[in-house]
């Protein structure tokens, strides 16, 4: 039955029962389906027989017992029955407008739908046939057709053709009633059907929603039946989390097939698996703060080096097992007793943002840094630290001046000596003159 949406024609009614008609959702094999609504505004699907159907006692009186067993379903995923004459010259019942579109409908504009949601589908189908079967009803057309997709989950509707369990599939003799490819065999048979007719018509439901075509092929009817009844499914599109439990479904006999609980229990456990597998595969999203993190070397991959203080200063054991040497504080603070680490995080090397801020010296002045001025001081493998720049200017200075100084005093001295020297000589001029 086609769920479109269509302007009433003609010959169509205006007012059915208490309810007033829009339009037409489509007709089926039993008659037409009216979009109504009655006076507090309550919206209906309302189905009025076909003429033909009207004029027959037999009908009649099995479409009376159809709305009796309709009545009594509560809950599950089905439509519920609103209101019905079965004295009327045509027959109706209307049931409660479900919007969505068909499950054949979204298959046809969307394509094959995945394992998760084919799963969640059945899962809420077959819910709802244990409150069906639960009944004593048997709905003998399941089909994706006959499933609408609302925002509240799927419903099942059309129960024209429902009997109570137990009764004959035949209206009359040698024709079968319902869709051919998704009857099941002892529907085709003309043998009394159970709630595993259901199950069969079920499976082939979810075996076109997986596939996105009849399990059974296409072909005329008679070319349907006998493949039912005779041929095996071809399920090769169906997920592999899915063709066992769809062909137990589809067995010929009905006592190889599930029943509807176990139906119903093992599928919601293949839609909670599933879903979880389509979660896993999605990619995580960031955590907060990493988009702005910045790249170059990874800050929590390698814990930072074990520091203990030796002089006044923190360092890390040397190789050779020497005296420790120091650790500059990057973007951290340093007083002249030793350097205090900045990081935010203990255990963790900075990142380069912190880096970039460079080091402070006593009193708070920021401390030299490579690219913006000399080189903060490093170890000389020794274990001493290197000589500040300007106290060795200063040791220089004064060691010039020392020399300077030390130099003038010799001079000065030997300055001195210079006449002692003259009056030294003066024999030599003595020996000079006695030897004239």
């Amino acid at each position: 039955m086609n769920m479109a949406m269509m302007r009433l024609r003609r010959e169509d009614p205006r007012v059915v029962g208490s309810f007033r008609l829009h339009r037409r959702l489509g007709a089926g094999g039993m008659g037409v389906v009216y979009l109504g609504s009655d006076k507090k505004g309550q919206r209906v699907a309302l189905k009025v027989i076909r003429p033909d159907l009207a004029e027959d006692q037999e009908f009649r009186s099995r479409f009376a017992r159809e709305v009796s067993a309709a009545r009594r379903i509560r809950g599950g995923c089905t439509a519920r029955l609103v209101a019905a004459d079965l004295d009327a010259d045509r027959p109706w019942f209307a049931t409660q407008y479900v919007p969505g579109p068909s499950l054949h409908d979204k298959v046809v504009d969307e394509g094959a739908l995945g394992a998760a949601e084919v799963a969640a589908i059945g899962a809420a189908l077959s819910e709802g046939l244990v409150a069906v079967h639960e009944a004593g009803v048997v709905h003998r057309d399941l089909k994706p057709s006959n499933i609408l997709l609302s925002p509240k989950g799927p419903r099942i509707i059309d129960f024209g053709i429902a009997w109570a369990t137990g009764a004959s599939t035949l209206t009359h003799v040698g024709t079968a009633v319902g869709s051919p490819g998704f009857l099941a065999p002892e529907q085709v048979r003309g043998a009394a059907v159970t709630p595993a007719t259901d199950v069969f018509s079920l499976g082939a439901t979810l075996a076109y929603a997986s596939m996105g075509d009849s399990p059974f092929g296409h072909g005329s009817s008679e070319v349907m039946l006998y493949r039912v009844v005779h041929e095996e499914p071809q399920l090769h599109g169906v997920p592999d989390a899915l063709a066992p439990l769809v062909r137990a479904c589809l067995a010929k006999d009905p006592e190889e097939r599930p029943t509807t609980l176990q139906l119903s229990m093992r599928l919601k456990e293949i839609a909670a698996r599933e879903a979880q597998g389509l979660a896993e595969l999605r990619p995580p999203a960031p955590r907060t703060g990493e988009a702005d993190r910045p790249t170059g070397r990874l800050a929590d991959t390698y814990p930072e080096r074990q520091r203990r203080p030796q002089g006044g200063t923190q360092g890390t054991p040397s190789r050779g097992g020497g005296p420790s040497r120091p650790v500059p504080s990057r973007g951290g603070s340093a007083s002249r007793g030793g350097a205090v680490p900045s990081s935010g995080r203990s255990g963790a090397r900075p990142t380069p943002a912190s880096r970039n801020t460079g080091r402070t010296g006593g009193g708070g002045r920021p401390g030299p840094r490579s690219g913006t001025g000399r080189p903060a001081p490093r170890n000389t493998g020794t274990g001493r630290r290197p000589a500040n720049p300007q106290l060795l200017r200063q040791r220089l200075f004064v060691f010039v001046v020392v020399t300077l100084l030390v130099a003038l005093g010799i001079a000065a001295a030997q300055g001195c000596q210079g006449p002692s020297n003259g009056l030294g000589g003066e024999p030599a001029v003595v020996q000079h003159a006695a030897g004239a």
